[in-house]
Formats: structure tokens, sequence, C-alpha cells
């Protein structure tokens, strides 16, 4: 990753039931409840408020669905509307960076050389990161098996459908696969659900949710 001049950064988590924030040289994170009325100037105003006291040059935000060209492309499925289209930078009044959240974990849990990052919670999430160049995937509706899509499957959907047994394995083909397609050298799972493979398949790792603010710290020492 190549280095620029280090800035205070504001890192916001955007989940469907909370948002978690951490800013650089603080220790302790905030958060705040979201919800599926909350919009994107709520969520701004909130965060304003609960970290008036932190100084910050610029923000990260970890958005939950796909981010093309640096801005949300599809409104959230478990937040308010009006995500798309919304200018972060003025609501902030300073320079932001929006990234998938999958992406923005996945940035955070790089250890070097090739891996996939693969978020497993209500539905799944996915990114590379290659040679520290972070690329957001969406691996999540591509076809797997029957008809359904790996998300079908390795979501929370497929987990309560299948039960833990058949998800615990359809958890290790679905890793397999993409290891062989991708020719990485490691996976990294993250997200809520991830605690629940053990075993690991193999050249697999647990990420951590906190890996996220890494990320969203990460995504300002590289060139746009």
């Amino acid at each position: 990753m190549r280095s620029r001049k280090r800035k205070k950064v504001l890192v916001i988590d955007v989940g469907g039931t909370h948002v978690k924030m951490l800013a650089t040289g603080m220790r302790m994170r905030r958060e705040f409840d979201s919800g599926p009325m909350m919009t994107p100037r709520q969520m701004v105003s909130a965060a304003k408020k609960l970290t008036d006291d932190w100084e910050y040059d610029a923000v990260s935000i970890g958005y939950p669905g796909p981010v093309r060209h640096g801005r949300p492309s599809v409104e959230p499925w478990n937040l308010g509307r009006g995500w798309v289209g919304f200018d972060y930078r003025r609501a902030f009044r300073k320079p932001v960076r929006v990234l998938n959240d999958a992406a923005m974990q996945a940035l955070g849990s790089y250890e070097g050389g090739h891996m996939l990052f693969i978020g497993l919670g209500t539905g799944m999430g996915s990114a590379l990161v290659i040679g520290g160049q972070l690329q957001a995937t969406e691996f999540a509706h591509m076809p797997f098996k029957h008809g359904k899509t790996f998300e079908d499957f390795v979501g929370l959907r497929g987990m309560q459908r299948l039960g833990h047994h058949r998800w615990h394995k359809a958890v290790h083909e679905v890793v397999e696969i993409l290891i062989a397609a991708l020719q990485v050298d490691y996976v990294v799972l993250g997200g809520g659900n991830a605690r629940h493979v053990n075993p690991l398949p193999k050249h697999t790792r647990l990420g951590n949710n906190s890996h996220a603010f890494r990320g969203g710290f990460r995504i300002w020492e590289m060139k746009e």
C-alpha cells in the first residue's frame, strides 16, 4: 500500500441494528441504534452529534450494500431510503470514502498476498485484496446448485433452511470453489455467523468485526 500524509479519520460502520464509530487516536468506539427507518441524513446527524468532541479530517463509511465508484449503488434492504445519490461529503463537510462493509473489513483483515474475504451474516459479503489493492466483489448471487445462489446456501436463510450440519458443509464447498477459481493464498471468514464454522476449511482463518475499523483507516493510506 502506498502511503500518503496521515489523516485523522472517523470510521463509521453502518449496520442494520447499530452504527459503530471509531476515530484515529481513540480507544473506545461509540455507537447508536439504526433500524429500518434510518435515512443517511439521520445517520450523519447522529454521527456528528455523538462525535462532536473528536477531531478528524476525513470520514470512511462501511455501507451494507453494493458500492460503485465510491457511492452506494443499491438501497439497503434493512435501512431507510435515500442512500443512493446522497452527498456524504457535503453532509460531513469533509472528504468521505464509502465502501462496502465487507470490503472495509477485508482491507482491515489483510496480511499480505492474495486474500479473499467472505462475510457470513444475513447474506454473504465478499471482497478480494491482492497485493494490497482492494477489489469489491459480488459472489453472493452467483449460481451454486438446485437453482439457488451461494448466498441462498451460506447466508442466514440457508442456515435456517438447511440446519447447521448441511449449512456447514455448504460453507466448506463455497470456500473450496472460490479458492480454486480465484487462486488466493488464504480466506478470511467474517460476519456474525463465521463463529459457527468449526472446523474451518483449509487455508481459512476467522476474521474479527473490529477489523472493519482498521480497514476504514487503511483506505486513506491508499491511492484512489
